[in-house]
């Protein structure tokens, strides 16, 4: 595959961005050249395209699906696995939100809602306060988020357009 110097930089910004969002920088790569790709590709083209090694491509793309952000495709006369990206913006957005969530935010409100039932009144007032404010902050926003989710992508545009500008009628 020819990567231009355009792409090149997409990729190389994306790998930079997934490290910072706690992905590893190959991932992330991979995952900015087959969002790219007008075709699916093998793990042995993504290899060579970004001059890595085939087992951190094979380990990188089972993360990926792991993730959901790519799917494996077969072609006709050829049995290696090709691999595709979804190419909707909006899906993949959708897709790292409703990971990031089932990882990190639905674990911590198990643990808030532990904490909240199990306070006693040894644990200072002030405490059991915050910890109840974050619970229902936390709460608030997932709710918000599963209401967000059942929008179709017309909606959810229109609703994101309506956010910003009632965001300006507030200022």
């Amino acid at each position: 595959m020819k990567i231009t110097p355009v792409m090149e930089r997409f990729i190389l910004h994306w790998g930079e961005m997934g490290s910072r969002w706690g992905v590893n920088r190959t991932v992330s790569q991979i995952h900015a050249l087959l969002y790219l790709s007008e075709e699916p590709l093998t793990a042995e083209t993504i290899a060579e395209s970004l001059q890595v090694a085939r087992s951190n491509v094979s380990t990188s793309l089972r993360e990926l699906q792991g993730w959901g952000l790519i799917k494996i495709v077969h072609m006709r006369g050829d049995r290696r696995d090709h691999f595709e990206a979804h190419h909707d913006v909006r899906e993949i957005f959708r897709v790292v939100v409703e990971e990031r969530k089932k990882r990190e935010i639905d674990p911590t409100l198990t643990v808030l809602r532990d904490c909240t039932t199990e306070v006693g009144n040894e644990t200072p007032k002030a405490v059991r306060e915050r910890m109840q404010n974050t619970l229902e902050f936390m709460e608030l926003l997932t709710g918000v988020y599963d209401e967000v989710q059942k929008l179709s992508d017309t909606n959810l545009l229109a609703w994101l357009k309506t956010g910003m500008k009632a965001r300006k009628l507030l200022r």
